[in-house]
């Protein structure tokens, strides 16, 4: 039976307009990521991890102010930690900016987290982990989500175990991915596991893992159960395949229509991050755009290569003429509103 991804969930009080989830991505997921993941029909986007620690300490040595912008709701933010009291603060701070959703991230598999206690490593570790998710529920009164894998190693069940628990103690709803934090992102998500976890708990659960197509998040609502998808990779300057995994349009973009959300993207970062940070951090974004046949390949270096993003953006209206009314319709289109800004730095781990 084909699900209807236009229709919408809720997590807790929060309505969710379409059953498709921006994944938090590490480095990737920034303001301008996830504003045009909601323009292209994601009914939920989430930040990247913000760490705890940075928020704790006050960390002048931070990438930027958290911001939420006006056109992002419904918007979770996602914290990484292994204290309930730093957590829960870090949940206070959160709300207090203007999210939607409090995230907690039990599946980052990178060493640089784990070793902390925090991540993928808490799944070994049901006690804390609930007691955190109680702290957190606890300090908010927006809901709760966690973000977790199937377990460190290979062939573990511990998401299975942790997950009720996590409901118990006031999750809200569950993401889960059901690959080993050992796997990292190879092989194949198992969403048999997924299938168990919705039999398990009473929440909402989003499958994330592999969605990449319709077909795939339409068989993998059907065969698990599942409230929602979470697409991660697959819309990395991609953001059509929203689009049509949604059934809206299964046609690909043109090049100057590529050309136009490119440039658009460029404006946005630099807006968000300034010329230097956004000059550096937008360089793998090239790639992913131009990718897929859409260019030719050597465009791309030249790309990473010229010294400016206005330089950048000469030379993509150069290659697609067409692309520059379509800017000024896209930019026309933008809905105006204030920004809501964190009044401190935080770190951001991993991120632009």
């Amino acid at each position: 039976m084909q699900v209807d991804l236009r229709t919408p969930w809720w997590i807790g009080a929060v309505r969710i307009p379409t059953r498709l989830v921006l994944a938090p991505m590490a480095g990737v997921s920034v303001q301008a990521f996830r504003r045009q993941g909601r323009r292209f029909g994601a009914g939920l986007v989430c930040s990247e991890m913000v760490s705890c620690a940075g928020i704790e300490h006050r960390n002048e040595r931070t990438l930027g102010y958290l911001r939420v912008g006006a056109d992002e709701h419904p918007l979770a933010i996602q914290i990484f930690g292994s204290e309930p009291a730093t957590m829960a603060e870090a949940a206070r701070m959160v709300e207090a900016a203007g999210a939607d959703v409090v995230d907690i991230n039990f599946g980052c598999p990178v060493r640089k987290v784990t070793k902390t206690g925090a991540g993928a490593t808490l799944l070994e570790d049901p006690a804390r982990a609930a007691a955190i998710v109680e702290a957190v529920a606890d300090a908010v009164d927006i809901p709760v989500s966690v973000k977790m894998r199937r377990g460190l190693e290979n062939g573990s069940r511990a998401c299975l175990e942790v997950g009720p628990q996590l409901e118990e103690a006031g999750a809200a709803s569950l993401t889960l991915h059901p690959r080993s934090a050992r796997q990292m992102y190879t092989g194949e998500a198992d969403h048999a596991l997924t299938a168990e976890l919705v039999e398990r708990v009473g929440v909402p659960v989003v499958a994330s893992g592999d969605v990449t197509s319709r077909a795939r998040a339409q068989a993998v609502l059907a065969t698990t159960g599942a409230a929602a998808v979470m697409v991660g990779r697959g819309a990395q300057g991609n953001p059509w395949a929203l689009r049509e995994i949604l059934g809206e349009n299964g046609a690909g973009p043109s090049r100057e229509e590529v050309a136009a959300e490119l440039v658009l993207f460029v404006r946005e970062t630099v807006r968000e991050l300034g010329e230097r940070r956004a000059s550096s951090f937008l360089k793998k974004f090239y790639g992913w755009y131009l990718g897929r046949g859409r260019f030719p390949r050597p465009f791309k270096q030249e790309l990473v290569q010229l010294a400016t993003t206005e330089d950048v953006e000469l030379r993509l209206l150069a290659a697609a003429p067409g692309a520059a009314e379509l800017l000024e319709r896209l930019e026309a289109e933008l809905p105006t509103g204030d920004e809501i800004l964190l009044d401190m730095p935080i770190s951001i781990y991993g991120g632009g």
